[in-house]
This record gives structure tokens, sequence and C-alpha cells, in this order.
């Protein structure tokens, strides 16, 4: 069972999908702790609803990222729940090199948008203003960029004729409800081996049997 740490802002409607596929029995995961960087942000009332560790970290001088002291309570906070994966689910700062070497590769992300197109706040707002007709949300592994690291899977949504900001986003967010469990399911799997900027899917295995030898093989 793979335990994880959920870091978010808002209402955590991620943390939400996250939960109900584990409920469901179809993502072997445990959120083992949520933390936030708003006070009273929602999602700290769903895990406390859950009986899950919720936990406030105030990342004041800093606006923008999280660094400095707070990283460090994070930090402290994730290992002393003996998580194995980092899970931003709308989580509005920059992770620095600190939280990274801390957790290397065990870090993800969701993005409101088919990157590497329309990085950063509002994406959906972004593709309606740009004209495009396809747009979509992206699971990806953190580096230092932004949303720059290496893509695990993606989901696509139609640009209706008629869409607002709030029609489209509203659309990706059922997609991200989807993608963000079943890309937590693939790494608790062990299928996702990173290749440069590539992420690869692994054949599963079967149940209680190692891999079929390839046709020919002795």
């Amino acid at each position: 069972m793979l335990k994880i740490a959920v870091l978010g802002s808002g209402k955590g409607s991620n943390l939400a999908a996250i939960l109900e596929a584990a409920d469901a029995g179809t993502l072997p995961a445990a959120v083992a702790c949520v933390i936030s960087d708003v006070e009273d942000a929602y999602i700290l009332e769903r895990a406390r609803q859950r009986n899950i560790p919720a936990y406030y970290v105030d990342c004041a001088p800093f606006k923008t990222k999280l660094d400095g002291r707070a990283e460090e309570e994070v930090i402290r906070i994730i290992r002393s729940h003996d998580t194995g994966l980092v899970v931003l689910a709308g989580f509005m700062r920059m992770v620095k090199s600190g939280l990274l070497e801390a957790f290397p590769q065990r870090i993800i992300n969701i993005h409101p948008a088919l990157l590497p197109s329309f990085p950063g706040l509002e994406a959906w707002k972004q593709a309606l203003d740009y004209g495009v007709k396809v747009t979509g949300c992206t699971v990806h592994f953190v580096d230092a960029g932004m949303d720059t690291g290496p893509i695990i899977l993606q989901r696509s949504v139609p640009v209706l004729d008629d869409d607002t900001p709030a029609t489209l986003h509203a659309r990706i967010q059922e997609q991200e409800h989807i993608a963000y469990p079943e890309a937590i399911r693939l790494i608790a799997a062990g299928r996702i081996r990173i290749e440069g900027r590539r992420t690869l899917v692994l054949p599963e295995v079967p149940a209680g049997g190692s891999k079929k030898s390839r046709p020919g093989a002795d």
C-alpha cells in the first residue's frame, strides 16, 4: 500500500477523487497526511472529516514559493508519516530544491492544460484566450521549473465554441479526477520508469506470476 502526502491550497477536489478511488479499491494507496499553506483551505477540512492528519504550514515571508523554515517543516511532516509519494493537488507555490532533493522523483503534480502548452496560472483561461480547439490536463513529475517535469499521462478536453473559462475549467477538472488516481495507480504498481524527459509505462505483471517470456524465448 503506497502512502502519500497531499499538498494543496484550495478546495481539494483532487484529494476527494484520490480518496474515492482508494475507497472503491481501484487505487492501492492511502493518504497519510494533508498539508496546506492556507489556514482555512477546505482541503484541510476534507482531511479532518476522514480523520487524516491535516497540517497548516505558514509559508511567510514568501508569497509564491515553499522555502526556508516552511519547507523544512513540510519535509519533517512528510517524513514523519513515512510516505512514498508527494502529491501536489492545487498547491499554489513553487517547490524548491530542498523538497525536491528530499524526495527525488517522488513528487507529482497535475496541471490543467496539455503541457508543454500553457504552463503557469489559469491555464484553462490561457487556452481559451489563445483559441485552441483541444486542451486538457497533465500529470507530471515535479522538477525545479514551472510545470516542466517529465509527463506521466495526459487527458484531452475539447474547447467548445460557447465555452467560458468556468465551463472549460469544470470539464478539465472532471478529467483531472480520472487522471490523477490513474497516475498514482501506475506509480504504486511500479509501472513508471523515467528515461530523460520521457516516462515509460511498463507492462502489467499478472497477479501471482512473473512476466511471460517473449514468444520463442527459452
